[in-house]
């Protein structure tokens, strides 16, 4: 009798999850004061008549530092900035806060770009005491909020020919969407190519994080994040999910995730000191071998 080669692959969701939390929770000896949860949401090319399929595809990826924590397909209709709140709720075997018994609270802070500014996400971060900064796309209303600014930052362009930042801190909320004012971070800067303003909505207080640094050294720092996730697309077969099913494609993104750990550990424990410790993915796994 011929035996089927094929097996079916069962798995436990909910370890998985918590298998990425316990590994970023075991590389650290001592609790450290503070940890940066990044969160993005990068588009995945559909393949025909693929489960999950409407406006397009995301796999939908949240490192912190340069550990993921968390990896999901969500379906091109999902909203991706509501799949944060299962990582963050502490459902892990260790919590978030308690790194060590006894030891002090570990602060949180959330950071994404505008696709993440939403009330379910930032009324969880208020209502569980997690900080959080994230892009907020303009808007007419805001515009007119960094007019005098605007107005400054192209009086010094003009002055000096050089790109020019101005900063304001103001309290905002949206006519409909959001419960309750919020604290908002405007850039108004002036380039070669005219006006160019960035704003930001975030929870923690002006004395603990000015303006200017709270933009510049907080939330543009999350482009690192960005390069982490490019290392494992485009070195470990992040966007092979073309199978028919969303669950098989999520298992693929699985398989790209463990392989991204099990390098960062190698670079982490295996290579320290090294050259080879802070080398990208394409030293390890080049994409030329795919």
């Amino acid at each position: 009798m011929k035996q089927d080669r094929y097996r079916k692959i069962s798995l436990d969701t909910e370890a998985v999850d918590r298998f990425f939390v316990d590994v970023f929770l075991a590389a650290y000896q001592k609790a450290p004061a503070e940890i940066v949860l990044d969160l993005d949401a990068t588009d995945d090319p559909l393949h025909g008549e693929q489960e999950g399929r409407f406006f397009h595809g995301y796999i939908a990826t949240f490192p912190c530092t340069s550990f993921v924590v968390l990896t999901c397909c969500v379906p091109g209709c999902a909203r991706p900035m509501s799949t944060p709140l299962s990582v963050l709720s502490p459902s892990s075997s260790a919590s978030w806060r308690g790194f060590a018994k006894g030891g002090p609270e570990v602060g949180i802070i959330v950071r994404g770009d505008s696709g993440f500014a939403r009330e379910e996400l930032m009324s969880w971060c208020e209502s569980h005491s997690v900080d959080f900064v994230f892009g907020l796309a303009r808007n007419a209303r805001l515009q007119r909020a960094l007019g005098g600014e605007l107005a400054q930052a192209r009086a010094l362009f003009e002055e000096s020919g050089q790109a020019t930042r101005v900063f304001k801190d103001f309290v905002y909320q949206t006519k409909k969407s959001w419960s309750q004012q919020r604290r908002v971070v405007g850039k108004a800067e002036h380039l070669s190519k005219g006006a160019n303003p960035r704003f930001i909505v975030t929870s923690p207080p002006s004395d603990t994080w000015s303006a200017q640094v709270l933009y510049e050294k907080l939330y543009c720092a999350r482009g690192e994040m960005e390069n982490r996730i490019k290392e494992q697309q485009l070195c470990l077969f992040a966007d092979r999910t073309s199978t028919h099913h969303l669950s098989s494609n999520q298992m693929r993104l699985w398989f790209s995730s463990v392989a991204y750990v099990l390098l960062n550990e190698l670079r982490r424990l295996g290579l320290t000191g090294a050259d080879l410790a802070q080398a990208a993915v394409t030293r390890f796994a080049p994409s030329s071998s795919r």
